[in-house]
């Protein structure tokens, strides 16, 4: 387990739209991109093994600005396929906010961040004590069925509540400024609460439409 001490000043990140990880969640990643590859390269050199993984701004291009808010994830599996890509799994440790770009020659982005706001991310697994189950679950079974997307319910119904609630955050087809507001909760209920506006929305046509009451 990291300690805040244990965390560094700068790191590298991977802008990717859509892509989202939480703290102790699991992120798998193909990387294949000659500069982020290099990245890889140099993050296996250290101690620490964090990738800071962020959303860019959407609608701005190649170079768009960053969100501020980020997930730090550790490098714990990868492997290399015959034509060059690595398959790669980082385990989320923290968020963190950027606090401006590193200038320098990498071909790739580092930031310098703080990770002060976020100290109840390096603690224990978090839990939802006003959390109602049956409600929720009923919610997300008429989301899957609306989505027609498959899931392991057997597995989801027996998942503690930070599992369930941050898989579903991450896996669930959201649009990325949704996935932000997802990372950006301070807490796991009140995440809860936002993934259960999301899928009520979805489930009630977006906008244009009335919510039922």
């Amino acid at each position: 387990m990291f300690n805040a001490a244990d965390l560094p000043d700068t790191i590298p990140v991977f802008p990717l739209p859509g892509a989202l990880l939480l703290p102790r969640a699991r992120l798998p990643l193909q990387i294949f991109e000659p500069r982020y590859l290099a990245m890889l390269d140099d993050v296996l050199k250290t101690p620490h093994r964090l990738i800071g993984m962020v959303q860019p701004v959407p609608g701005m291009g190649a170079d768009a600005p960053l969100h501020d808010i980020g997930c730090a994830g550790r490098l714990t599996a990868f492997s290399e396929t015959p034509d060059g890509r690595y398959m790669i799994t980082l385990t989320g440790i923290s968020r963190f906010r950027i606090k401006h770009d590193v200038d320098g020659f990498s071909p790739y982005r580092k930031c310098q961040v703080s990770w002060d706001r976020f100290h109840r991310d390096l603690g224990a697994t978090e839990h939802d004590p006003g959390f109602d189950r049956p409600a929720f679950m009923k919610t997300l079974h008429r989301y899957l069925e609306d989505q027609e997307l498959n899931t392991d319910w057997e597995s989801l119904q027996k998942a503690e509540d930070e599992m369930l609630i941050n898989s579903l955050a991450m896996l669930c087809p959201f649009e990325p400024e949704d996935r932000q507001a997802l990372l950006e909760a301070p807490t796991l209920a009140a995440r809860r609460e936002t993934l259960m506006t999301l899928l009520e929305y979805a489930l009630h046509g977006g906008p244009g439409e009335e919510v039922m009451q």
